[in-house]
């Protein structure tokens, strides 16, 4: 008969004139089915009915976690801090000071972002059981289908946001800044520095988090040299700082006319973004400006003039570089900013230095070579420190990377790290 039956609710076998009913409330497939009507009755081949999904009990532990989650991030205390934000952020003389209205407005942002997410998903949850009592009722496959796609897209949100919980160092909750220089490799590396920056474009167009390219350092034959961009999201420093590190490839080389092997690598930098309260003061004796004609790709008036601006503090020999804007007056002001969220990355590191010599901790960074990227001869992608691995690397360069961020959130805060 080659055609398939759906059969939903019973499946009646006739033999000899007896009614045998079996109520299933799943769906079952079949494929086959022969009629002897001299027996009166009807050989029926099918598959086995799949197991009922326990969406009671996936719902009951989902509010559970939701729970725990709104009890870490104190529900009550965001609320009055959001209401004290809000009374500041209305201030007629706000704006009078920018840098400090700057601080309000995105602080004011996070909190609400962050109570938005949390009652929204608390309201998605409480329909799920709503969803599924009407599908049931009306007997809709399709209805039914909606209700269990909307189960796994509030599990998928609630981990997130259980992850969000773990972020809770003092830097965690602000932008971030992100810098990607090619390390070992020549052309390939520069190539590969590029890859890794789109993949983080990428990921940041996902998430829908805003981006603001800094600078970039066009290779002469093929890639980057370095590039620097702005993240700024609800602790997008907290979620990417464990990017850190040097991210190693392996594949065959689109640069090696003999199509040999290459191994390259590219080192990342991730640094919060410096508010008003940190307090990095730079004396002006202490750097170096150097102006510079702006590289690589531009529109009308941006490669026409030395506009580009690069900072050399030289105690400690950190370079800054921004090129994005129009006006040496502004890519001076970013590249100064950089500069100040990098020595406060700088001053962070070093007490954490006194504090693991204090404690006798001389296991250093965790930063070098922390995942490789394998194209040939097989795929995988595999952090070395979670050992979190994927198989698909051109899911992960195209900035699926979720799962690696997940778990290097949760390595670090069993490590202490």
């Amino acid at each position: 008969m080659g055609h398939y039956l759906l059969f939903s609710w019973g499946i009646t076998y006739f033999s000899h004139g007896a009614l045998l009913t079996f109520l299933m409330g799943h769906y079952l497939l079949f494929s086959l089915a022969i009629a002897h009507v001299d027996n009166c009755r009807v050989l029926l081949s099918y598959s086995f009915p799949m197991a009922a999904r326990e969406w009671e009990h996936e719902v009951e532990e989902l509010d559970s976690v939701l729970q725990s989650i709104e009890a870490v991030l104190n529900l009550p205390k965001l609320e009055k801090e959001s209401l004290e934000l809000e009374a500041e952020a209305s201030a007629p003389n706000l704006w009078d000071d920018p840098e400090k209205a700057q601080v309000v407005t995105s602080k004011l942002s996070r909190v609400q972002s962050t109570l938005t997410r949390a009652k929204t998903i608390r309201r998605h949850l409480e329909e799920i059981p709503l969803l599924y009592e009407l599908a049931l009722e009306e007997k809709d496959s399709a209805a039914l289908a909606d209700a269990g796609n909307e189960l796994d897209t509030i599990a998928k949100t609630i981990r997130e946001l259980e992850v969000q919980t773990l972020l809770n160092g003092e830097y965690d909750d602000r932008d971030a800044l992100v810098t990607i220089r090619s390390e070992a490799g020549g052309v390939e590396a520069a190539d590969w520095a590029q890859m890794v920056q789109r993949m983080y474009l990428r990921y940041c167009e996902r998430k829908g988090y805003k981006v603001d390219v800094l600078e970039t350092s066009y290779a002469e034959e093929a890639g980057i040299k370095s590039s620097t961009f702005r993240v700024s999201a609800p602790y997008a420093y907290g979620h990417l700082s464990v990017e850190q590190g040097t991210h190693r490839l392996v594949r065959i080389s689109p640069f090696d006319s003999q199509s040999r092997r290459h191994t390259s690598f590219a080192g990342v930098e991730i640094v919060p973004v410096v508010e008003q309260s940190d307090h990095i003061d730079i004396d002006e004796k202490d750097i170096r400006v150097d102006v510079y004609r702006s590289s690589g790709p531009g529109g009308q008036g941006v490669n026409t003039t030395d506009s580009a601006v690069r900072i050399t503090h030289i105690p400690t020999g950190i370079v800054v570089s921004c090129q994005n804007e129009r006006s040496q007056i502004q890519n001076r002001a970013t590249a100064m900013a950089v500069l100040q969220s990098k020595l406060l990355e700088r001053r962070r590191q070093e007490e954490r230095a006194k504090l693991d010599a204090l404690k006798g901790d001389n296991s250093g960074s965790w930063g070098n070579q922390m995942r490789s990227y394998v194209l040939a001869p097989y795929q995988m992608v595999k952090d070395l420190r979670t050992n979190f691995e994927v198989g698909n690397p051109s899911a992960v360069l195209d900035g699926e990377i979720d799962g690696f961020i997940e778990a290097g959130i949760k390595w670090r805060k069993s490590t202490g790290n």
